[in-house]
């Protein structure tokens, strides 16, 4: 499908504004119908900041708009059921991360799935740009099989994700070691904005390593380090015949000749260039491994991912193919369970076939 949609959200928080704003910035693309909050204060606040139509229930959007599929971004608490309820009505969901908040929430929704229920999940980090290319390389054979990956950048199933995406696992299962501990780090930018002092607070950090069995993915990851000023982000995979590091590749062309590229991220508003201000695209060499589809709007890495969740959903609810299924997504949330099950106990864990596995 090409064109407009039209999409409600239930939930008014942080992340819900992405959606918001992305709406806005790409009028020709979407169009929210309205916007369900329990809380007035926020249903005032979001009418005066946005234009949009505010809802105090799920019920009362429904009965007034026709959406053609609904983002949930509420609390991990009560997205099972909020979910839940859209599905049994028939109506198609695009579920914020995690879907469900345990194990039995996922396999709940998974049998509601199983029997034709629309619904997919806005995982958004394997879709930033610099990730879309760095994907785009390894599938490309050049580094060979990977058979290792290191990712740092984010938490629990958003870091799970992309271990699988780059080893291209799919439900197997892992032997999982992991550790737990804490140092000290200067807080930097938050949701709340820029700190007002200095503060400096100790922040767990875990590692874990997945054996899936000649593949193995390790987790690495110390809180708020996707917001921290002082800390890096690493994705680095290793095939048989190269590897990448970040936006640095090398491979050999042949056992004699090897090759090394960075990947290029493209932005006009820099320096003499008056194009606008949005990246453009990423150069592997002189190859595009990524092209921004959404230009001129100027979106960050993120909304740019968000928005490509928001643009395969739309395809999904008319007939297009699935993007990523409420089966990875609880793949992910329960791997991610088993990481802190393993940091928890101390043990080693060796993780079970799931039901959503068999679908």
């Amino acid at each position: 499908m090409s064109g407009k949609c039209v999409f409600g959200i239930i939930g008014s928080g942080w992340r819900a504004e992405f959606y918001m704003r992305i709406a806005q910035a790409l009028p020709d693309l979407f169009e929210v119908c309205g916007v369900v909050s329990s809380s007035e204060e926020k249903r005032t606040s979001i009418h005066s900041k946005y234009g949009y139509r505010v809802y105090s229930t799920r019920e009362e959007l429904l009965s007034s708009t026709k959406p053609d599929f609904i983002v949930v971004s509420v609390n991990g608490s009560v997205a099972c059921d909020v979910t839940t309820q859209l599905l049994l009505e028939g109506i198609p969901v695009l579920a914020e991360t995690p879907p469900a908040k345990d194990l039995n929430g996922l396999k709940q929704l998974n049998r509601l799935a199983a029997s034709g229920s629309k619904i997919q999940v806005a995982e958004q980090y394997w879709l930033q740009p610099m990730y879309q290319a760095a994907l785009s390389v390894i599938q490309s054979g050049r580094l060979g099989e990977c058979r290792y990956v290191h990712v740092s950048f984010s938490h629990g199933y958003h870091a799970v994700s992309m271990i699988r995406k780059v080893l291209d696992i799919g439900f197997e299962n892992a032997e999982i070691e992991a550790r737990g501990f804490s140092f000290p780090t200067v807080v930097g930018f938050g949701r709340t904005g820029l700190p007002e002092k200095e503060i400096v607070q100790m922040n767990p950090h875990q590692l874990a390593f997945l054996d899936f069995g000649g593949k193995v993915g390790f987790y690495d990851f110390e809180t708020s380090q996707h917001r921290s000023w002082a800390r890096s982000q690493r994705v680095m995979a290793r095939g048989e015949r190269g590897g990448i590091n970040n936006d640095s590749v090398k491979y050999l062309k042949d056992y004699t000749t090897p090759i090394e590229f960075s990947l290029k991220r493209m932005q006009a508003g820099e320096g003499t260039n008056l194009e606008g201000f949005f990246l453009k695209g990423i150069l592997a060499g002189e190859d595009w491994v990524y092209v921004n589809p959404f230009l001129p709007a100027s979106l960050n890495d993120d909304e740019i991912a968000v928005v490509t969740c928001l643009v395969k959903m739309r395809d999904y609810v008319f007939g297009g193919p699935s993007f990523y299924s409420l089966a990875e997504a609880s793949q992910d949330h329960y791997l991610a369970m088993m990481i802190h099950k393993a940091i928890e106990t101390g043990c080693r864990i060796v993780t079970e076939t799931q039901e959503w596995a068999q679908r």
